[in-house]
């Protein structure tokens, strides 16, 4: 519930200016960038569960930190700290996944993941913005709790899947490893565009729909579209979508995402948004539908943590670069900016993954041939 109204609390329950606010949440995700490159070595170190857990548990306290944290030094401290924690957990979940679920049933299993999330994220926005009205501190004791229950649950009841002995014992170099990986990294790159364009619907849209007298219960009915949407669609044609070339599949939805926000550049209205929303919404069900299956296509099972990490990293980026960037341009040339660059980036993305395109089917044919021959 809290990362969505970040920059509504801070600007009007803790008085922080446009600029503050989004310097604190550009902190956020740099802690969430730092925090994906330990999680994917913890994840491959000590195992997913451990791994899991501590990120879980720990990102509760820290929510609690940030929600009673005063003064811009004390904010940015707390949201540092909670971003280390925060996505922590992403490069273990994905490990698991791709330990436990072959490769070609792999794209039904993340999207089942990406369901349940949104499942919860739809219920949220609607329940978060109304809270958000009555005030804020609410929403971080719900995080927190969540967030700390969840670690529990893994803790006594989710077996390790780590499989000891997949690969090179590797230390620090791990990750030079990955980086050598040229495909990889270009898929991290294009990931770092795509992200950047879809977070802001988490960062700035809140504030631009203020400047166009929207308040945040508004925002939370809007955004409510987007994982409403996904419940209904997203299993109806994750099956389908799995089935077809990767890379064509995240063109498309690149692509409509990017339309989708270039749309929100002509409306000002409740009714508006929500249906921008919903177009770049499809867009983000057909990426998701293979975004993650691709990397775990090209990692190989002992750095599949770190894989995860470098994934993860691309969308913390993102998410750094979102309300800096996204701030930036609404504060420099007002909506109508901000969201044709968000499509200029979006088209950039679908490009570059089809110069990725026969690289990434040569690796996910040598995945399956090899998961045959096994």
């Amino acid at each position: 519930m809290v990362e969505p109204f970040l920059g509504l609390y801070l600007t009007t329950a803790r008085g922080l200016s446009l600029g503050q606010a989004g310097a604190v949440m550009a902190v956020l995700g740099a802690g969430s960038f730092a925090g994906q490159i330990a999680g994917g070595a913890l994840a491959d170190r000590i195992g997913r569960r451990a791994t899991l857990t501590i990120a879980t548990v720990g990102t509760g306290a820290a929510m609690l930190a940030l929600g009673y944290a005063h003064g811009i030094a004390m904010i940015t401290v707390a949201a540092l700290v909670l971003g280390l924690l925060l996505d922590m957990y992403r490069p273990a979940s994905q490990a698991m996944v791709a330990d436990i679920i072959s490769p070609a049933e792999r794209p039904r299993a993340f999207g089942l993941l990406f369901w349940a999330i949104n499942l919860g994220w739809a219920f949220s926005m609607v329940l978060g913005g109304t809270l958000a009205r009555e005030g804020f501190q609410l929403l971080f004791w719900i995080d927190a709790l969540t967030c700390a229950a969840f670690g529990v649950l893994v803790w006594r009841a989710v077996p390790e899947t780590r499989v000891r002995g997949a690969g090179p014992e590797d230390g620090p170099g791990g990750f030079v490893q990955v980086l050598r990986d040229r495909v990889m990294v270009g898929y991290a790159a294009v990931l770092l565009c795509y992200t950047f364009v879809l977070m802001q619907g988490m960062t700035t849209m809140p504030l631009a729909m203020k400047e166009a007298g929207l308040g945040p219960q508004d925002y939370g009915l809007a955004i409510a579209a987007n994982g409403v949407l996904i419940i209904i669609v997203q299993p109806l044609v994750n099956a389908w979508l799995s089935r077809r070339d990767h890379s064509l599949v995240l063109v498309a939805g690149f692509v409509l995402v990017g339309a989708g926000y270039g749309l929100t550049a002509l409306v000002s209205s409740l009714p508006g948004f929500t249906a921008t929303i919903l177009v770049w919404t499809l867009g983000e069900i057909i990426a998701a539908s293979v975004l993650q299956a691709v990397v775990a296509d090209l990692a190989p099972s002992h750095l599949r943590g770190r894989y995860s990490g470098l994934y993860g990293m691309a969308w913390s980026g993102g998410f750094l670069l979102a309300p800096l960037g996204g701030t930036q341009l609404l504060g420099a040339g007002g909506p109508a900016l901000l969201w044709l660059s968000c499509t200029g980036l979006a088209f950039g993305a679908a490009a570059g993954q089809l110069v990725l395109a026969p690289a990434v089917r040569r690796r996910r044919a040598a995945v399956i041939e090899d998961s045959f021959s096994s």
